[in-house]
């Protein structure tokens, strides 16, 4: 089970003191949430990918890769990479790139965004999001796995003996998980190519979730890849979290009230009922997130949402504290103990390469 973070670097106004960051303090903020998380015993990073205002990460890689070099241990990953708005040719390079640069601590999340004008913004048409994410993600696919492509699609111009440099890692492609908080389209995506299913968890309430997730299994079976419980799942969440959960809810009501995603709308404690969102002690924190399992069935990635809103740096590395030391220690150990031995494990660079090292073997 992998247990990390992402963020959606959001330049958001401190509603508590009216400040808000400038691009640049927000951009090294990202980066020092990125190696305290590390430095906790979380598993994962990941970044989102947006190019409007109030957010500043437009480009992942570049921030992932200044992360490889101040890093050891920690898996860089996105959440997510548009795959309707960017090249695949250049999503191919650049990931592979960054697998060398990080040694193999690389995946990725595709997905479709949530900002609509961001289609024309790259020439493309947003009622064409589910053609442009099954075609790219077809090729990005075949960029990595055959040395050289001969392809001809609707979206993009043909490509005549290609070769995407440099090759992945290994020859080992980054695992890669289809981000979703709506489509069955791509749920069935990633059921198809056997890969992982993100479901965002954000927003909406668990029984749509449990929807999405119940056809992504049952279609990862229909496609010989392993039963549904051996489906590769992940999920969001989002967690402010105080010694005492009186101290967090005062705490973290005026940032829920102002945030530009949620604020203005339902109360604080309609959303916490409806939705993941946990406002509370550790304990409180623990309770609410074992539920997952019992929702969505064993699975391998859990990520929180926690320096969004306007929250300080200073606090959101005091809620990256209270995870590593009092959080996620308890959930490992409770979900590891849960899982039967034939429920696999987040997929990693290492165990990649040795399930292809084995399929080799057993063709010789």
């Amino acid at each position: 089970m992998q247990f990390g973070i992402f963020t959606v670097g959001d330049v958001t106004e401190d509603p508590t003191t009216g400040r808000t960051p400038t691009e640049h303090e927000r951009i090294k903020a990202m980066v020092t949430i990125a190696k305290k998380a590390e430095e906790v015993g979380l598993d994962v990073f990941a970044t989102g990918e947006h190019h409007n205002p109030p957010f500043v990460p437009s480009s992942p890689t570049t921030m992932l890769g200044y992360l490889a070099a101040q890093t050891d241990r920690i898996i860089l990953s996105t959440s997510t990479t548009l795959i309707t708005t960017n090249d695949p040719v250049k999503i191919a390079e650049d990931f592979a790139m960054l697998q060398h640069l990080a040694d193999g601590r690389v995946d990725l999340m595709m997905g479709r965004g949530n900002t609509g004008p961001v289609y024309p913004w790259f020439g493309q048409d947003i009622r064409q999001g589910i053609p442009l994410a099954i075609e790219n993600y077809h090729l990005l696919r075949r960029l990595w796995r055959e040395e050289v492509v001969d392809w001809q699609g609707k979206f993009r111009t043909p490509l005549q003996g290609f070769t995407s440099t440099p090759r992945p890692l290994d020859d080992v492609p980054p695992f890669v998980w289809h981000g979703s908080i709506r489509s069955p389209e791509i749920a069935e995506q990633a059921a198809y190519y056997g890969d992982g299913f993100f479901a965002n968890h954000i927003f909406w309430p668990t029984e749509h979730f449990q929807q999405l997730i119940s056809f992504y299994r049952e279609r990862f079976a229909h496609y010989g890849h392993g039963t549904p419980e051996q489906a590769i799942v992940g999920l969001g969440g989002q967690v402010f979290i105080r010694k005492n959960s009186q101290d967090a809810v005062k705490e973290f009501r005026p940032y829920f009230d102002n945030a530009p995603v949620y604020g203005h709308g339902p109360s604080l404690e309609e959303f916490t009922s409806e939705t993941p969102l946990t406002v509370g002690s550790p304990q409180e924190i623990i309770d609410r997130t074992l539920t997952f399992r019992e929702h969505f069935g064993d699975y391998q990635r859990q990520l929180f949402l926690a320096d969004h809103a306007g929250l300080p740096l200073k606090t959101v590395l005091e809620q990256l504290d209270l995870l590593g030391e009092e959080v996620v220690p308890v959930l490992r150990k409770e979900l590891d103990a849960k899982r039967p031995a034939d429920v696999p494990d987040a997929p990693t660079h290492e165990s990649l390469k040795a399930a292809k090292a084995a399929k080799e073997a057993a063709l010789v």
